[in-house]
């Protein structure tokens, strides 16, 4: 059997577990253990996805997570090293409310907002979990928050108008 080399080469993903979750079913036998993985997905680079595998073992639900996340993959507007403008993400009961920074200040959030931040590749952000500390409403509704994200470049290319104008600088 001969192999292809097609010169392909697999991008470097961060993989973070955010939430490891043993569940049962009952069933007439007894009891079904299985798990179900929360991965987060990134390059570092602006583009950040979620998802969620479940298996009997704990590395074959990890696994499917992490494919999962990458079919899930969102590209993240960032202006340097944080976001372009305050933004409130929700996502059924979570709540998170992500706050652009100066650079020098880190990120400031939670163990879970941090993990999807840090994949994204924003190192400069303050964020806070407003309402459900469930792990994966909390995530989802970062990734909400992140895709509403737009750069005055983007603003102005969907208006057809320049980053000035967008910006408020020709007053008549």
């Amino acid at each position: 059997m001969a192999f292809r080399n097609n010169n392909y080469e697999e991008k470097q993903y961060i993989e973070n577990l955010v939430a490891l979750n043993r569940v049962s079913k009952t069933v007439k036998g007894g009891r079904i253990a299985r798990f179900a993985a929360l991965m987060v997905v990134g390059d570092g680079h602006g583009h950040v996805g979620v998802g969620i595998g479940k298996a009997a073992e704990v590395t074959e639900a990890i696994r499917k997570g992490v494919e999962d996340a990458k079919k899930n993959m969102i590209t993240v507007s960032i202006k340097g090293t944080t976001i372009p403008h305050e933004v409130l993400g929700v996502f059924g009961a979570g709540k998170v409310l992500l706050k652009p920074a100066a650079p020098g200040t880190g990120i400031i959030a939670g163990s879970k907002v941090r993990m999807v931040l840090e994949a994204a590749g924003i190192h400069n952000i303050r964020a806070k979990c407003l309402r459900s500390n469930n792990p994966i409403n909390v995530v989802k509704a970062t990734l909400a928050g992140l895709s509403e994200l737009r750069t005055v470049e983007e603003v102005a290319r969907t208006r057809d108008i320049t980053a000035d104008d967008v910006k408020g600088g020709t007053q008549k």
